[in-house]
């Protein structure tokens, strides 16, 4: 399903008011926002919930709002990104966004990069459970896989600056790929300060779009650049 047609899904399966975070995970909307994809992603919920805070992916005071706060934030994303081709989610910590893009986008190849031990070996525990055939999990810094290889697209979230993603980011783009990632509202002044490295890459001006999934979440903040010569 193209990207404009699952973000009009999302906004159609709304339908009445969205229950409190602790029963939006199987809500109507939800399920029918996922789609095919509701089961996947839904065991990964489980995965986090349970195990999230014991092993320092999250804090306690997210384990109530998993779906609010991470999954659906990270499903946010996925309209934007290719359904096909390959993605490389930076500091892929917990897998988010990376693990909700696989199972939402099962024909692209999702690539997780993440530098510390204990959230690979999570990831790969994640990946191994839910029979993700199209992922691959990569321990180390971004930078470390500069001249390794390139994707479609880079995605990441709340990893840092957007000077700085680009730097990290844009080695990884293929000429005429995209960085696609989730934001905080005031990206807008991160602009600026990044547009000599965007130079770099022949990047234009950066889109600042807005990432809708049901009626009743908070929507999120998505920043897509292309890269050029």
């Amino acid at each position: 399903m193209e990207g404009s047609d699952v973000a009009r899904q999302g906004e159609s399966a709304a339908g009445a008011e969205v229950p409190d975070a602790e029963t939006l995970g199987v809500s109507d909307a939800v399920k029918a926002y996922l789609g095919n994809a509701y089961d996947g992603v839904a065991h990964y919920a489980d995965l986090l919930r349970d195990q999230g805070e014991l092993r320092g992916l999250i804090g306690p005071r997210e384990v109530s709002r998993i779906w609010e706060r991470h999954i659906l934030n990270s499903a946010a994303v996925v309209p934007y990104l290719p359904a096909t081709g390959s993605v490389a989610d930076i500091g892929s910590g917990a897998g988010l966004p990376g693990v909700v893009v696989a199972v939402m986008r099962p024909e692209l190849e999702v690539i997780l990069i993440e530098p510390m031990e204990r959230r690979t070996t999570w990831l790969a525990e994640v990946v191994a459970e839910l029979g993700l055939t199209n992922v691959q999990v990569k321990r180390g810094r971004a930078e470390e896989f500069h001249d390794a290889f390139e994707v479609d697209a880079v995605t990441s979230r709340a990893v840092a600056a957007l000077s700085k993603l680009v730097r990290m980011s844009m080695p990884l783009v293929r000429v005429g790929g995209e960085m696609v990632i989730l934001k905080g509202r005031s990206v807008e002044q991160e602009v600026e300060p990044a547009r000599k490295l965007l130079r770099k890459y022949a990047a234009g001006t950066p889109e600042i779009l807005e990432g809708v999934t049901v009626e009743g979440v908070e929507s999120t903040t998505i920043v897509r650049v292309r890269r050029g010569k």
